[in-house]
């Protein structure tokens, strides 16, 4: 509450008044109502209302019942309300009678907009019950569920203000949405199959599928190993068998998606539990509100089952239905039992479910849009007559494990012993803190975007306009950032549109007019360019953010860190302050100043940027820093083996590279497990893949060397060179990279004395390699940091500039 000592002497039983201002995410998730019922429970008398600061509210009665409002509306506020801060002040007692909700008083707004969440269990008893009026109607949803972000134009959340604007309420749906005490009390989605959307079956050149049960010829359809473009809450998903090779083979051809994996979409846990792992943490985090894709530990059997899914990886992406229309699918496979008791059975549907975006280009949203650019791919089409305001990607995450044993060496395999053990700030038995996330994001969207991520202090509005890969923006307003949704790679120009929409779309439903901009110091990055052209079309102040700076400042903003730290930050690639592509930094943070400590060996870049795509070349420019040149042809039989060793040998063409991500590439291709990656990170996904299947084994002996600031991983790739075994070799790596950055830091952190440590960037996805680094350096007294509110890849980019903008640029 605003104040730690009571508004009213809980003893007095004449009428008090009090007008109460609440502050968070109450909008749209039945804020009002609950309000409502605990006015009458408590007898007061009074009105509450929804504005742009939040929802206001003025009660009156006796003291003791209004204190108990005061601690209610916080501790017991609706599920899907987020309450950041509850307030009151004194008012005049008038003569009341009874408790209203007034229509909503619009203004500009200092609240937030309420992040989509899945179907409520009593909405979904409803559409599995035959007398219910809503059966199998695949747009039920109620104040607890249903969509809110995607249909959402701005503030207040009304329906005029959504996309259900055009749905006229049949009488039936109107009663519930004026009820205060109907759990759908001004859902503004409301609808049901009488007054709202309808789906429609579509072939893919666009003609109707006439069909009285556009459901179970979709469920027919799959089942016959068609790919059907299916809209959901916040775009098209391609949904398949899983089970169907044939059929899974055909949409990576059509989608042009060779390797990257698929998520796949299971009935409920039950029919999980035969090809994954799923513990407790990953069962609560699949069937929370948000409904995210959780990346699950494969079992025996998995890829076996659903062939081509995700080749390679050692790891599944599943997520649970979410939307309405989700579960009919697995309820129409199940032959329409009665009631919900089914889905805690197993079920054999397995459908793929990946997002409509064809050659990396945005979500399709829009039903002409999704004809237009999926039939090339879809069979058929699954359609409907609500329009989605903004797309919106699933979220992908992974539950965050902890190190085995605190105690270094434990649960090593038959690998080799670590002959130089870590340095002496390194001892056994004296723990260091850590602040390890339990949900680590990998991409941070639907169900979580746009909820704001409350930062140290406030300061002035900031737009940050990320980077190249995984682009988000971020608005801030006071002490609030606002991430946007997964935009995707800036590689192509309907994403590039895609920013300056989201960038719109947001500043007008958040009401927020930036004050400042600011942007990667890549001067080619479309996301440069907009931020400059941005800034000065509206005359406002412009500055870059150094790529590394920004990966650790994101951190320390969800964290509350003002410096100085110690900054530790591993990727593919960024731009720094010298010109040349880092990405394996030891940084000096302190609030908007940055100071380089050490950084990792370069490596040559042969072809450049190809490289980063070639993990064989990156290979060859670890032979060619051997002194193994003449190994190049012999290795890797490509045409162009022997101009890359002419490259190499008369360096042209081959800036240099500190990037923790290349020295990823360089053991991937030197082992033989990838020489041309298909997607980006792939070669080091599949090199994590391999460890985790080969189990921990002990760091190489001398597999690195510490030349003053500077970290060599020179004589661990030679190793890798002579190395037959890829699974003992990927383990390998992974255990020597671990304990030589510890060492490292553990040498930086004498230096300087700091006892806080930040890891950020995309390397720290890999888990063998983020659980092992952690272990380690949880030995020493030190307290480490991760990413927790957004990802550490690129994704959270914008908020780490955004953070450093606002110091830069002080109120």
């Amino acid at each position: 509450m605003g104040s730690k000592e009571p508004l009213l002497d809980s003893r007095d039983f004449s009428p008090c008044a009090v007008r109460i201002r609440v502050r968070g995410q109450v909008q749209g998730v039945g804020f009002r109502p609950f309000v409502y019922r605990l006015a009458l429970e408590l007898e007061l008398s009074g009105w509450v209302l929804n504005d742009a600061d939040g929802v206001e509210i003025e009660a009156q009665g006796d003291g003791a019942a209004l204190e108990t409002l005061l601690s209610r509306l916080k501790n017991d506020a609706p599920d899907l309300a987020q309450v950041d801060e509850v307030s009151a002040v004194s008012v005049e007692v008038l003569p009341r009678l009874g408790f209203a909700i007034l229509e909503s008083r619009s203004g500009h707004a200092h609240t937030g907009i309420t992040p989509d969440a899945a179907i409520c269990p009593a909405c979904l008893s409803e559409i599995f019950d035959p007398a219910n009026r809503r059966y199998r109607y695949p747009f039920t949803n109620c104040t607890h569920c249903g969509p809110r972000y995607t249909i959402t134009r701005h503030l207040p959340y009304d329906r005029p203000n959504t996309s259900m604007a055009k749905f006229a309420l049949c009488p039936a749906c109107r009663r519930e949405y004026d009820d205060p005490l109907d759990r759908r009390f001004h859902a503004q989605p409301n609808a049901c199959a009488v007054c709202g959307p309808r789906l429609t079956l579509l072939e893919k050149d666009g003609q109707l599928i006439e069909s009285d049960d556009p459901i179970a010829e979709t469920v027919r359809r799959l089942r016959a190993g068609q790919i059907l473009a299916i809209k959901g809450i916040g775009g098209f998903h391609l949904m398949c068998d899983a089970r169907n090779a044939e059929t899974v083979a055909r949409l990576r051809q059509r989608k042009q998606r060779e390797g990257k994996p698929f998520a796949v979409m299971l009935a409920g846990i039950a029919s999980i539990a035969p090809w994954v792992i799923c513990g407790e943490s990953e069962r609560q985090l699949l069937e929370a509100r948000e409904r995210p894709i959780v990346l699950l530990q494969k079992l025996p059997g998995c890829d076996a089952a659903m062939p081509g899914v995700a080749p390679g990886m050692a790891e599944l992406g599943v997520l649970l239905p979410y939307a309405p229309l989700h579960y009919l699918l697995f309820h129409e496979a199940a032959g329409r039992p009665t009631g919900t008791a089914w889905l805690a059975a197993p079920h054999a549907l397995a459908l793929v479910c990946t997002s409509a975006n064809p050659g990396g280009e945005p979500l399709v949203t829009d039903n002409a849009e999704a004809l237009r650019r999926l039939s090339a791919i879809a069979d058929a089409f699954v359609m409907h007559d609500r329009e989605i305001v903004v797309g919106c990607d699933d979220s992908v995450v992974r539950v965050h494990k902890k190190a085995p044993s605190p105690l270094m060496g434990e649960g090593w395999g038959e690998g080799e012993r670590a002959a130089t053990p870590l340095p002496n700030p390194l001892p056994q038995g004296e723990r260091g803190q850590t602040a390890l996330a339990r949900v680590g994001f990998i991409r941070r969207a639907r169900g979580y975007t746009p909820r704001a991520i409350k930062l140290p202090r406030a300061g002035r509005s900031v737009l940050a306009c990320g980077g190249w890969f995984k682009n988000t923006i971020c608005l801030t307003r006071g002490d609030e950032a606002f991430v946007s949704q997964h935009i995707g790679d800036l590689d192509n120009a309907a994403t590039c549109r895609s920013l300056a929409d989201t960038v719109q779309h947001l500043m007008g439903v958040l009401e927020i007019e930036p004050e400042v901009v600011v942007h990667d110091l890549h001067p080619d990055f479309f996301s440069t360019s907009f931020a400059v052209g941005f800034a000065r079309q509206h005359g406002l102040p412009v500055f870059g953010v150094q790529h590394h700076h920004a990966h650790i400042a994101s951190v320390m903003a969800e964290h509350g860190l003002a410096g100085p730290i110690l900054g530790l930050t591993l990727d593919g690639v960024g731009l720094g302050t010298d010109g040349t592509a880092w990405g394996g930094e030891l940084l000096r943070v302190d609030g908007a100043r940055f100071e380089r400590l050490g950084h990792l060996k370069e490596l040559a870049l042969p072809g450049g940027d190809r490289a980063a795509r070639e993990p064989w070349r990156m290979a060859a420019s670890a032979l060619n820093a051997l002194g193994r040149d003449e190994e190049i042809e012999r290795r890797f039989l490509h045409s162009a083996a022997t101009a890359v060793r002419e490259m190499l040998e008369k360096n042209l063409n081959c800036p240099t590279t500190s990037s923790c991500g290349r020295l990823f590439d360089a053991a991937a291709g030197l082992l033989g497990v990838r020489e041309i990656s298909a997607f980006e990170g792939q070669a080091a996904m599949l090199l994590e893949g391999l460890a985790q299947a080969h189990g921990p084994v002990a760091p190489m002996n001398a597999g690195y060397i510490m030349q003053g600031s500077v970290l060599n991983f020179l004589p661990l790739l030679e190793r890798l060179a002579d190395t037959d075994d890829a699974g003992f070799g990927a383990a390998l790596f992974h255990s020597t990279l671990a304990h030589g950055l510890a060492e490292w830091v553990m040498a930086a952190r004498g230096r300087t004395e700091l006892n806080e440590v930040v890891l950020g960037g995309g390397c720290f996805l890999n888990a063998v390699l983020r659980v092992e680094l952690s272990r380690l350096l949880n030995l020493s007294p030190l307290t480490l940091y991760h990413a927790q509110d957004v990802p550490p890849n690129d994704g959270g980019l914008s908020l780490g500039q955004a953070w450093v903008a606002m110091q830069e640029f002080p109120c």
